[in-house]
């Protein structure tokens, strides 16, 4: 019994929480096929109207609450966020199986972006949860988790559907039955006491001449100081946390302004002569001019305004380095164009092998890229590469290869080749994007890799939009999905251009700086001695 106490409050028992909802909201056996299922006896929906006017509202709606529900998830403290998206979940899944025709498969895709933008409040609700120290543990076993429930319910689907165990209305009917749970399992979640940017606990340090010191030691002892940039702060309040923050720095300052009027009142030499004191200051031309009064600091907007501040500070300070910048441009277009394939894929392989001829395999064949793809992008971890040098010709390198990819699923004609074009684009992008993460998120803090994470996808969406609405939507140029794939294998090929060009010349830069101290420094000696100037 005491075990459970302390499993219940340690980091396990919001972790484990947290895996089965990412577990039951994954499973989704019918995703796979949703595209025969909607073009086939059960909605009676052309393949026309999937791609021009239901698939594209899913990508408007989830650019228009991404950023509402980016800063409502940090303020609402993450829980509420999971809720509302399971909630969501739940309603699209029910639309799907109760309701027909084009606007309400529209609705129904409109549901479907809202759950998508509020996907972040899964991967920042164990930060809130859990010691910084079990954090990387505890986010690997919450991919994990969703990465197998994925493959469980491509893998399910895929034999319900090859074996005809049940048909497409029963296999939405146990994915409702999934949701439910993942629903109940939501409303178990902790409700977590701080949050990464409105509620946070800010660590400082103060001495205590009594029982803070043991031992006579004059370390200073950490005190915890809760701050909550919506609510006014009071010394028992300690329901909102953040990540410490060490103001060592203003003690040092304050210190060392302490030392400096010490040592000004030294350099003044007191005596007394006859009675009368006399005061001299001895000074020379060399002392430096005494420093000019210290400007008071400028007052910064509290509450979420102080937070937007800070915010769009970061971003402008993260974004100036140009390493993060062409990490973060590649991450922003590459994931453009990978979401589009997600989108539209299914529409390819029923245009290249109809579902009503074929049995289809779109479910093993999810299963098989994904794992394959988190396989490459789990062993890329234990390569040796210096990729700040050769960063930007792989980056060039492996996206041709995509577009070369893409190129193979819509010239073969056959749905085995397209299908494995899909799994070597998709292995492709997981290798890229793990290596993009790793340079992004090295040098970052939690906080600002959060803000670039969002940052990133929140450019790549708005770039998807743009494809949406020119391409696809029936209000532009509705293009046939052969056309559309045409295009993206073509975008891929102009990005593994740039970058490559890109690497290519930056290569040849540091090579020539690296020759050029050599020739510089290199001197015959059988020549006259050269006189050499040194500063």
């Amino acid at each position: 019994m005491e075990y459970v106490k302390t499993w219940r409050t340690g980091w396990g028992y919001p972790t484990t929480l947290l895996c089965a909802y990412g577990f039951f909201t994954t499973v989704k056996p019918l995703e796979p096929f949703l595209t025969p299922y909607l073009s086939g006896p059960d909605k009676n929906l052309t393949i026309e109207q999937l791609t021009n006017q239901i698939y594209p509202v899913s990508t408007y709606s989830y650019l228009a609450v991404l950023v509402p529900v980016f800063l409502l998830t940090d303020w609402l403290r993450y829980k509420p966020v999971i809720v509302f998206q399971c909630s969501a979940l739940l309603v699209t899944t029910g639309m799907l199986l109760w309701l027909d025709g084009v606007p309400q498969m529209q609705a129904t895709q409109f549901f479907y972006g809202v759950v998508m933008a509020s996907e972040v409040a899964y991967y920042s609700y164990i930060y809130s949860m859990v010691d910084l120290r079990h954090y990387r543990k505890a986010t690997s076993y919450c991919r994990a988790t969703q990465l197998l429930g994925y493959t469980v319910g491509s893998v399910l689907g895929q034999l319900l559907v090859s074996f005809g165990l049940l048909s497409y209305h029963y296999i939405l009917v146990f994915t409702l039955v999934l949701t439910a749970l993942a629903w109940v399992v939501s409303w178990l979640l902790p409700m977590p006491q701080r949050s990464m940017f409105f509620h946070q606990r800010v660590k400082t340090q103060h001495r205590s001449g009594t029982d803070d010191e043991e031992g006579g030691n004059d370390q200073p002892v950490p005190k915890t100081v809760e701050i909550s940039l919506n609510h006014p702060a009071s010394p028992d309040d300690t329901s909102h946390t953040t990540a410490p923050v060490d103001t060592a720095t203003l003690q040092g300052a304050a210190s060392r302004g302490r030392s400096l009027s010490s040592s000004s009142s030294n350099s003044t030499k007191s005596s007394v002569i006859g009675g009368t004191e006399t005061r001299t200051r001895t000074r020379t031309c060399e002392d430096p001019p005494p420093p000019p009064p210290p400007l008071p600091p400028a007052a910064e907007p509290v509450g979420c305004a102080g937070v937007l501040v800070r915010l769009w500070r970061d971003f402008l300070r993260c974004y100036s380095t140009p390493g993060l910048l062409r990490w973060s441009l590649w991450w922003a277009l590459a994931t453009c164009g990978y979401n589009q394939i997600l989108n539209y894929v299914q529409v390819l392989w029923e245009h290249i092998e109809p579902s009503s001829n074929f049995t289809v395999y779109n479910g093993g064949v999810e299963a098989a890229s994904s794992l394959f793809g988190a396989t490459t992008a789990y062993a890329i971890g234990f390569t040796q590469v210096d990729w700040h040098q050769w960063g930007e010709l792989a980056l060039g390198s492996f996206s041709g290869m995509g577009g070369g990819a893409l190129y193979l699923m819509v010239f073969s004609g056959n749905i085995w080749a397209c299908y494995c074009g899909y799994v070597l684009f998709k292995c492709l992008y997981m290798l890229l994007i793990t290596i993009a993460m790793f340079q992004i998120a090295a040098d970052l803090s939690m906080e600002r890799y959060a803000l670039i994470f969002g940052a990133n996808n929140f450019g790549a969406l708005v770039l998807q939009t743009v494809i949406t609405a020119v391409v696809v939507d029936s209000g532009g140029l509705g293009l046939d999905v052969v056309t559309q794939f045409i295009i993206y294998g073509s975008y891929f090929c102009v990005i593994a251009l740039v970058f490559f060009i890109w690497g290519v010349y930056n290569a040849l830069s540091r090579r020539r700086h690296r020759d050029t101290p050599k020739q510089t420094e290199e001197t015959p000696a059988d020549k006259s001695p050269v006189v050499q100037h040194k500063f």
